[in-house]
């Protein structure tokens, strides 16, 4: 009577890899093998070797600094158009509330200068944009 006894422990795997090849590289080899290593973002060293050896294609990030101080620029303009947007829809509203005829007429020049700045604002952030387009497009060629 052959019964299945469960013996515990991690089922076998049904391809297990048991071949292991050693290959020995010099202090300048390392170090090109290691910068490789680190622009593909493999998982592991022998993931990667296997990936080169059997003609599979890895990723490479560059992070450009370019782009992130463009990103940065790009979210304090967006901060300022949006404070200046914010000032702007309160200082209608307490017109529209609060004064008379008068002292609305005043304060709507304030209401003007607000628009003025609105307006460099949106010309600051169209002038950045083109500047990083014109830099990208010269990247890329």
């Amino acid at each position: 009577m052959a019964q299945n006894f469960n013996r515990g422990g991690r089922p076998p795997k049904i391809n297990p890899s048991v071949f292991r090849y050693v290959v020995r590289l010099d202090a300048r080899e390392n170090e090109v093998f290691l910068s490789m290593f680190d622009k593909a973002g493999a998982l592991n060293k022998a993931a990667f070797i296997k990936g080169i050896l059997f003609s599979k294609p890895f990723k490479v990030f560059y992070v450009d600094e370019g782009t992130r101080e463009f990103i940065d620029l790009l979210s304090s303009f967006n901060a300022r158009y949006r404070t200046v947007g914010v000032e702007y829809a309160l200082l209608v509203k307490t017109l529209r509330e609060n004064f008379t005829e008068k002292k609305a007429m005043k304060l709507l020049s304030e209401l003007e200068q607000r628009t003025v700045e609105l307006v460099r604002i949106s010309g600051e952030i169209v002038a950045l944009a083109r500047k990083f387009d014109e830099a990208w497009s010269q990247k890329s060629r």
